[in-house]
């Protein structure tokens, strides 16, 4: 059996060699999967591929494999995979759940308060040589109304930690498994100082803040997407930011933001890239150069122990590619 890993870092590298499966031949690759990338001749014959979430596995993409028959995902999302192809082709999709629940959790407070206690330009003036305690003046997180859309593995975590810093938590989900007060989605962005994003992205969450939505939000809100891009329109996020009707926007997440991965070289890598992702990278660097945004480059789960766990998740699906049966633990069904 053959696995060719993307994306592949130094360290994971290390760490799969030296305790992959016996009979398991493994290729390894620093590149994302992608329809523009030039597939080495080596991996078309893999029975199994891994990536992360900077690769996109489209028909175009998934069809060079001819022999696949399984993809190990080292993520817990699963959205820059085309499920109905691989459903098509009875190829089975293993995701890594629960790796980085606390991770991801923690990491919205982080950017939070890097964010409203303005720390990266306060940090950067001193470095200059500077003190302007009047510039640099930040906003608290006690007493706030905290929104958390989607309680699952991370969201919950997210109400623990915000009661943690005694805010006021209000909280939107199907399912109500946290001791947040539950309120409908529409009640929760007219009354949320903050809003936190931890919901997946599906169908129902596509756009789900969409103009509309980001319009009907209380003045001055301060957005937290550790999620998908995709959940929010970008053009309308940029827009409330310039009217200052959305005061903060922490962003670990962009839409289309697997072009930052893909380095294009030439005219002819940028065919495969959707016109409507060109223009929401344009509108993401301008709101990158605002003080009142910060974003990251889906950092939120990269920790050391994260990281780790996610190999160890990887290891035991390979393993399950191996001994293959239909109720495999991590299988994603479709």
């Amino acid at each position: 059996m053959k696995i060719t890993f993307f994306d592949a870092l130094s360290h994971e590298e290390e760490f799969l060699k030296n305790h992959m499966p016996e009979g398991v031949e493994s290729v390894f690759i620093n590149e994302s999967l992608h329809p523009s990338l030039q597939i080495p001749e080596i991996t078309l014959d893999s029975d199994i591929i891994s990536v992360f979430t900077p690769s996109l596995l489209n028909k175009e993409t998934l069809e060079k494999f001819q022999n696949l028959k399984f993809i190990v995902l080292r993520s817990v999302g699963f959205s820059h995979v085309d499920l109905n192809y691989t459903k098509e082709r009875g190829i089975n999709v293993f995701n890594a759940p629960n790796y980085g629940d606390y991770t991801v959790a923690e990491y919205v407070f982080a950017s939070l308060l890097a964010l409203l206690r303005k720390i990266p330009q306060s940090n950067n003036a001193l470095r200059m040589g500077n003190i302007l305690l009047d510039k640099y003046i930040g906003v608290e997180l006690f007493s706030k109304t905290m929104g958390v859309i989607g309680t699952g593995a991370i969201g919950s975590k997210v109400v623990k930690i915000a009661k943690g810093f005694s805010m006021n938590v209000i909280a939107y989900d199907i399912n109500k498994n946290t001791d947040a007060e539950y309120v409908s989605l529409d009640e929760l962005c007219s009354r949320a100082d903050i809003i936190s994003i931890n919901t997946p992205l599906t169908p129902e969450t596509l756009r789900m803040f969409d103009r509309n939505r980001i319009n009907s939000l209380k003045k001055g809100v301060i957005i937290v997407n550790t999620a998908r891009g995709e959940i929010i329109d970008t053009d309308a996020l940029y827009d409330a930011i310039v009217e200052e009707r959305v005061a903060y926007a922490a962003l670990d997440v962009i839409e289309c933001e697997d072009i930052l991965w893909q380095k294009p070289t030439r005219a002819r890598d940028f065919n495969s890239v959707k016109t409507n992702c060109l223009k929401n990278f344009l509108i993401a660097n301008r709101l990158l150069k605002m003080d009142n945004v910060l974003i990251t480059p889906h950092t939120a789960y990269d920790t050391k122990e994260a990281t780790r766990r996610i190999l160890e998740i990887t290891l035991e699906n390979i393993n399950s590619c191996i001994n293959f049966n239909a109720g495999a633990k991590n299988l994603v069904l479709v």
